[in-house]
């Protein structure tokens, strides 16, 4: 996925835009290219497209082919449960609810979901409900499997 952050990124850079993520999965017989985009007041249908017909483009320019099978490409924006990246995405959610999954289990859980209250480059610390009592738990960020925005119901 390396050539193809390396062709999407001026692209983006061109247009403002923000690259979240990118992966290359097969789901049933058919391989997806997805790449996730987003700016900061989010990103529209056409904003898509234009990135979309803009990589496709290059893409099909490059000799040799960097995928050689057959994908669909898709572009578009990672949603209200935005994946939590990079140190800018997890200061972006401050005091913002989560989920959190960690490799291993954390005081009896592998998965948290709660309100981002603090952070620093070693760990964060979430605001969680445990039943019906309000706690905190930090987290070290070399325990984190996947973090991203949640929806509280």
């Amino acid at each position: 996925m390396k050539t193809v952050t390396e062709l999407v990124t001026p692209i983006l850079e061109a247009n403002n835009f923000e690259l979240v993520d990118i992966e290359f999965v097969k789901e049933g017989k058919n391989w997806y290219l997805r790449v996730f985009i987003d700016k900061e007041d989010g990103i529209n249908i056409e904003e898509c497209a234009l990135v979309s017909d803009q990589l496709s483009e290059k893409l099909d320019a490059c000799d040799p082919d960097p995928i050689p099978q057959a994908y669909y490409l898709e572009v578009s924006s990672p949603g209200a449960e935005r994946p939590l990246k990079k140190p800018r995405d997890f200061e972006r959610a401050l005091n913002k609810f989560i989920h959190v999954s960690l490799y291993q289990q954390l005081n009896g859980a592998k998965v948290y979901e709660g309100t981002l209250v603090d952070l620093n480059d070693e760990s964060l610390t979430l605001a969680y409900m445990d039943k019906t009592r309000q706690k905190t738990i930090e987290i070290n960020r070399k325990q984190i499997a996947q973090a991203r925005l949640a929806i509280k119901f």
